[in-house]
């Protein structure tokens, strides 16, 4: 039954067997064993669809109610007290995931010993159900209102540029120094306009760029302002080091970019298993001291 709903989820036998870790022959076998049993056919499948049959959607919502009661029933009995197990898939952003978020992860496995996860980075938002997604950490506001958002951080962000593109010229130190650099734009949250915060007092100015490069890359844009492309904006937690060994300079320092909340995300349910739950209170407690975030200011967007 679990392979079952993994494979309508997935959309295709073959997509199960990958996020299974199984093959296509087994997840098919265990489909004909299900329909045996039953005594029902539940997928109508050709060379390039698959389509629930009327007893498969009706079977279908059954099982998932009936899986999640079951894990529910085996938590009960087992005490709360229990180790978590099983395999979590988890999406996060490419840099941050790579670098910042291997460490928490690392600490969370070693506590967890049973416990699996698939760490899978993009930067794009992805389907949950579609992908056998079980969570996500996820930089920006979360829109979405089937999915459980929790507040883990703010991500500072700031202008910085290369020594070589002031050419001597002293440190800007207000915005409207900025716009005749030349610029590099990170796709994602800012393209052709530059708005910045003043630390102290809040005053905002904006100001138009053109962008010499444009890219939806964190890391390329750090790469690129390092080699002396241009000024860009980019998160303070990426920046620390080329800061520290003068490869960059912040440009305009009082000033800086709206920071970016972060959040784990996932999608709502009656039941969500203890190694999600475990792996949630990891991030919650693991990314205040993530270096260059800023403390969440609320903790939890919406609840189940």
């Amino acid at each position: 039954m679990q392979t079952f709903v993994r494979i309508v989820e997935a959309g295709s036998l073959s997509a199960a067997a990958a996020q299974m870790g199984s093959t296509q022959p087994t997840v098919s076998r265990r489909l004909q064993v299900l329909e045996r049993s039953l005594g029902v056919r539940l997928l109508q499948r050709s060379t390039h669809a698959m389509k629930l049959t009327e007893d498969g959607e009706r079977c279908f919502e059954r099982a998932k109610e009936l899986l999640a009661n079951w894990e529910a029933f085996e938590a009960d009995l087992r005490g709360t007290g229990d180790e978590p197990e099983g395999s979590l898939r988890v999406i996060a952003p490419h840099a941050f995931g790579q670098s910042q978020l291997v460490e928490p992860l690392a600490r969370f496995l070693r506590r967890y010993p049973r416990v699996t996860v698939e760490w899978l980075l993009h930067d794009d938002t992805q389907d949950f159900i579609a992908n056998g997604i079980d969570c996500a950490i996820q930089i920006g506001e979360v829109s979405d209102p089937a999915l459980v958002a929790i507040k883990l951080a703010e991500v500072p962000r700031i202008v910085v540029a290369a020594p070589s593109v002031l050419a001597g010229a002293p440190v800007p130190a207000h915005p409207s120094e900025l716009a005749g650099l030349p610029w590099l734009a990170l796709r994602t949250y800012y393209r052709n306009e530059v708005t910045l915060t003043h630390a102290a007092s809040g005053e905002t100015h904006r100001f138009a760029i053109r962008p010499r490069m444009s890219t939806d890359s964190l890391l390329a844009l750090r790469h690129a302002a390092v080699l002396g492309l241009g000024a860009g904006v980019g998160s303070a937690w990426l920046l620390t080091e080329d800061l520290a060994q003068g490869r960059l300079i912040q440009l305009a320092p009082q000033w800086c970019a709206a920071p970016l909340p972060v959040y784990v995300v996932y999608p709502h349910a009656r039941f969500y298993p203890a190694r999600l739950r475990r792996f949630v209170e990891a991030m919650r407690e693991a990314m205040p001291a993530v270096v260059g975030m800023r403390q969440r200011e609320e903790a939890i967007l919406r609840r189940p």
